[in-house]
C-alpha cells in the first residue's frame, strides 16, 4: 500500500509499504528517505503516538492515509508537538499550528496543491473552520473506505449457502461497478458533475429589454402576468384563451397576446405568446416561435441563429443571469413541457393544445380531434406555424386543409 507521511522539514514523503511491516522499520526506511535519525523520529497516526513494535495495519492504517513525523527532541515553543496531532474525528487538535506548519514551506505548498489541491486551498485560506470540516470529511472517507473493505472482506469467507450472504455479495458487486462508473466519469467526463447552464438570450419586447429563456422542450411561447405588464402588453389580453397549462405541476393561464413585437439583434419579429400566473418564470422563448422563425441552437459557436441565421446573437454566460433567473428552468416546466400541453376551457385533453374561447359567431370546437386532424395539423405546423393557430385555423374551416393554410399565410 501507498502512505504519505509529512516530516518534520515539511517535505512530503509517498513511500510504498506492507501493511504487515513495523512501526520501527517504517522509520528506519524513513530514516533513509528524510535524514531524520530513527531515535529522534516520532510517528502520530491519527493524533496517537505509533509504538516501534505495531503494525501498521493492527493501526488500521490504510492505502493512502497520512503519518505525521515530528522529532523526539524536545519540541520548540512555536510548534509543540501536540499542535500537530490529530483529532479522533480527524481534525487537528490546533488548527492554525498545523496550518503555519505546512504554509512556511512553498515547495510543501506546492506539492500539496497538486496532491489535494481543496485542501491546499484551505490550508493557504483564512477560514480554519473550513479546513477542519475538510480534514474530518478525508478522516470520513477513509474510514468508509475501511469499512467497505472490512465488509468485503467479509464477505469474501461468508457461508457460500447463505442467501443473505449472497444477497449481500450481489450488492457489492453491484456497488463496485458503480464506483468503478464514478471513477471513470471523473477522469473522462468530469464537466457531467458540474452546473449546466440554461440557455438565455437578450431580447426586447415592445421595446423593453428582456433576459429570454430559450427552452426548445416547452410547446408554447410564455410570458408571465407581471412582464407583460412591464412591456405595456396586458391590455391585449384576449382573457377567452384561459386554461390551466399541464407539465411537471400546472399554472394557471390567464389568456394569450396574440401578436406582439420582439427584438432579436437588429432585427424585429412578430410573436404570440401564453400569459401565465407565475412570478418565477419571467418570458420563454418556446418551440412554436422557434420554428416559426426558423431558429438554430448552435451550441458549438453558443449562439442562436434567427431567420434562418440571418441574426445571431449570443447565449448570456452565467456572470450575465441574474441570480433569480438561475432556477427559472424548474418553474417553466410547470408551465409547459415537450411531454404536457396546455388545457383550456372545460376540454381535458393534455396532449394537445386547445382552445377554449369563443368567437363573435359562436362556440368553436366543433371539429373533434382524431388521427385525421392530427395528420392536418402536423402538415401546418411544419410550414412553420404555431400549432395552436393551426388548430384554431382548421376549426374556423371546419377541418378544410386548404382554408386553413390560406388564412395562416393571409396573417391569421
Amino acid at each position: 500500500m501507498r502512505i504519505t507521511v509529512m516530516t518534520p522539514d515539511e517535505q512530503i514523503l509517498s513511500l510504498d509499504v506492507d501493511p504487515n511491516e513495523t512501526v520501527e522499520n517504517l522509520k528506519a526506511l524513513l530514516e533513509v528517505e528524510s535524514m531524520v535519525p530513527l531515535q529522534q523520529q516520532k510517528l502520530l497516526y491519527n493524533g496517537r503516538e505509533m509504538k516501534n513494535s505495531e503494525k501498521l495495519s493492527a493501526l488500521g492504517v490504510k492505502d493512502e492515509d497520512l503519518i505525521m513525523m515530528v522529532s523526539g527532541a524536545a519540541p520548540s515553543s512555536s510548534a509543540p508537538t501536540d499542535d500537530l496531532s490529530f483529532n479522533p474525528d480527524g481534525s487537528a487538535v490546533n488548527p492554525g499550528a498545523f496550518q503555519q506548519h505546512i504554509r512556511r514551506d512553498p515547495n510543501l505548498i506546492g506539492q500539496l496543491f497538486q496532491a489535494d489541491p481543496e485542501l491546499a486551498q484551505a490550508v493557504v485560506g483564512n477560514d480554519l473552520n473550513k479546513l477542519q470540516e475538510i480534514l474530518r470529511l478525508r478522516h470520513q472517507r477513509r474510514a468508509e473506505m475501511r469499512r467497505q473493505e472490512d465488509d468485503e472482506l467479509a464477505l469474501l469467507h461468508a457461508d457460500p449457502f447463505d442467501v443473505e450472504a449472497q444477497k449481500k455479495i450481489e450488492a457489492a458487486i453491484r456497488q463496485k461497478g458503480i464506483d468503478e462508473n464514478w471513477a471513470a466519469a471523473l477522469e473522462y467526463n468530469p464537466e457531467a458533475f458540474a452546473r449546466v447552464v440554461m440557455l438565455y438570450v437578450d431580447m426586447e419586447v415592445n421595446g423593453v429589454p428582456l433576459k429570454a429563456f430559450v427552452d426548445s422542450g416547452a410547446q408554447s411561447t410564455i410570458i408571465s402576468k407581471s412582464c407583460a405588464e412591464r412591456c405595456g402588453l396586458l391590455r391585449l389580453l384576449d382573457q377567452r384563451y384561459k386554461g390551466i397549462a399541464h407539465g411537471v405541476g400546472q399554472s394557471e393561464i390567464l389568456g394569450r397576446i396574440h401578436v406582439a413585437q420582439i427584438k432579436i439583434g437588429n432585427i424585429f419579429y412578430h410573436c404570440s405568446f401564453l400569459v401565465l400566473d407565475s412570478p418565477n418564470m419571467e418570458f420563454l422563448f418556446g418551440l412554436d416561435m422557434l420554428r416559426k422563425h426558423q431558429c438554430i441552437i448552435d451550441l458549438k459557436e453558443n449562439v442562436l441563429r434567427v431567420g434562418g441565421g440571418e441574426v445571431s446573437v449570443p447565449f448570456l454566460q452565467e456572470k450575465d443571469i441574474p441570480s433569480r433567473f438561475l432556477d427559472e428552468e424548474r418553474y417553466s416546466k410547470q408551465a409547459s413541457s415537450s411531454g404536457a400541453a396546455p388545457t383550456t376551457g372545460t376540454t381535458e385533453n393534455k396532449t394537445n393544445l386547445q382552445s377554449g374561447g369563443q368567437s363573435s359567431g359562436g362556440a368553436r370546437g366543433d371539429v373533434t380531434p382524431g388521427s385525421d386532424f392530427e395528420a392536418k395539423v402536423a402538415k401546418l405546423v411544419e410550414l412553420g406555424f404555431a400549432r395552436e393557430m393551426v388548430v384554431e385555423a382548421l376549426k374556423l374551416c371546419d377541418g378544410n386543409e386548404e382554408q386553413a393554410a390560406g388564412i395562416l399565410f393571409g396573417g391569421f
